[in-house]
């Protein structure tokens, strides 16, 4: 039986509604009471569930400097980092809703830690989705001692090598993780999780060949692909990059539909007044429409979206129900 179902059952029923919840959230009304119109009238702070650098923390001071400059008042960032981002999350789900207290959500926090962790102490519906502000697909790379060129040559050595091929990730329950699981099903074959504490550990080793591969964000791997350090299969999103043009994706390698791609967005907690949804969702499109904030984003391998409340809390959901469904066809075990 599967160990996720045979373990936090009453979890799973609860879980179940969540796709319907963040649906509805985008849609229904917020807190009634007016925002006042010098709304920023104090600093303003966006909580980071994880440390200081990499792109979740770079990708909240780049836009809160420039609304900070638009709006005359301090965007601060607050890393609260822990438990796979989890304390981060908490903290944004128990501030006051007054507008003051915004979260940087990766993907992950709100559409797999859900499903994994046995016990959280927030919900999907403790937050008010606001907009994606950001998206960045991984890339599939190996070692060069790998004997693959592509990923059809990957896919061939490792049914004629199974269980030897291990894939590292920056912990259990990560994007890295669960995209090589999902290779894993795809592809019909039996590679190896090694799970690390955070990506620069996973990265030192599969460069220095203690692990053949890894799913990476293009910020992460870009630089040692073009030194050939990294040799990058596939681009595990929608379309290819314009970093590594001749790079395939993952679906147009045979595996259609094959999409890992992280995204962070904005989220605030429930009963943030609707107009304060809106003038951030607003003013932050502005901010990731300006050049030179294009212009960083792509040096950090990150592709500007600023999606209204709406669109990004259906993606929610639709990724909820995704990797609820990967999670169980992996049987992934719950985490603590």
């Amino acid at each position: 039986m599967n160990r996720y179902v045979q373990g936090p059952a009453m979890a799973f029923q609860k879980l179940l509604a969540v796709p319907a919840i963040v649906a509805l959230l985008a849609a229904m009304p917020l807190a009634a009471q007016a925002q006042p119109d010098d709304y920023p009238a104090r600093p303003v702070r966006i909580v980071v569930p994880f440390a200081a650098g990499g792109v979740a923390d770079s990708l909240p001071r780049l836009v809160g400097q420039k609304l900070s400059e638009q709006w005359g008042k301090p965007v601060l960032v607050d890393n609260k980092p822990g438990a796979a981002g989890n304390i981060g999350m908490e903290a944004v789900a128990r501030a006051a809703p007054d507008g003051y207290t915004l979260g940087l959500a990766p993907a992950g926090n709100l559409t797999v830690n859900p499903i994994l962790f046995r016990k959280l102490n927030f919900e999907t519906r403790d937050f008010v989705p606001v907009t994606m502000l950001a998206s960045s697909p991984n890339v599939l790379v190996v070692n060069p001692s790998v004997p693959a060129r592509s990923l059809k040559e990957l896919v061939g050595y490792a049914k004629a090598h199974p269980g030897q091929l291990n894939f590292a990730s920056p912990g259990n329950g990560s994007g890295a993780h669960l995209a090589g699981e999902l290779l894993n099903l795809e592809a019909g074959v039996k590679t190896v999780h090694v799970p690390y504490n955070g990506m620069a550990t996973a990265l030192n080793d599969v460069l220095g060949g203690q692990v053949q591969m890894m799913f990476g964000g293009i910020s992460t791997v870009l630089q040692h692909v073009r030194t050939g350090k990294l040799v990058a299969l596939a681009v595990a999103g929608p379309h290819r990059l314009q970093q590594l043009p001749n790079v395939p994706t993952v679906a147009e390698s045979g595996y259609p539909g094959f999409d890992v791609t992280s995204w962070y967005g904005l989220v605030a907690p429930k009963g943030t007044p609707e107009s304060v949804v809106r003038k951030w969702q607003k003013d932050v499109a502005t901010v990731l429409r300006d050049p030179d904030v294009k212009q960083k984003l792509d040096a950090l391998g990150l592709e500007p979206v600023g999606s209204t409340p709406q669109a990004f809390g259906e993606t929610i959901a639709t990724e909820t129900t995704k990797w609820r469904a990967i999670v169980h066809r992996a049987n992934i075990p719950p985490l603590q």
